[in-house]
């Protein structure tokens, strides 16, 4: 599998995590990241595709919990931030 972690994967990422390209399509109309149908980005997919991996995680951690991104670090393996201790 190859590593999509940088800026300008998302597609590309969530197509290696699923599998098949045309679930991740579907995944990322869903969430508004991309047109329904097509692989064209949405605003918010165009922020989404410029962060890395390490940000989309950390901020996705920051707004489930109301805390602030600066309180989190990244790991890798598991694609998820927590706290820091």
């Amino acid at each position: 599998m190859e590593d999509y972690t940088g800026r300008g994967h998302l597609i590309n990422r969530l197509t290696s995590q699923v599998g098949d390209r045309k679930k991740a399509l579907d995944i990322l109309a869903k969430r508004g990241h991309v047109i329904k149908g097509t692989s064209k980005l949405t605003p918010t997919g165009i922020i989404r595709n410029n962060m890395t991996a390490s940000e989309r995680a950390i901020e996705r951690a920051a707004r489930a919990s109301g805390k602030f991104t600066g309180m989190y670090e990244y790991n890798p393996k598991t694609n998820r931030a927590t706290l820091k201790k």
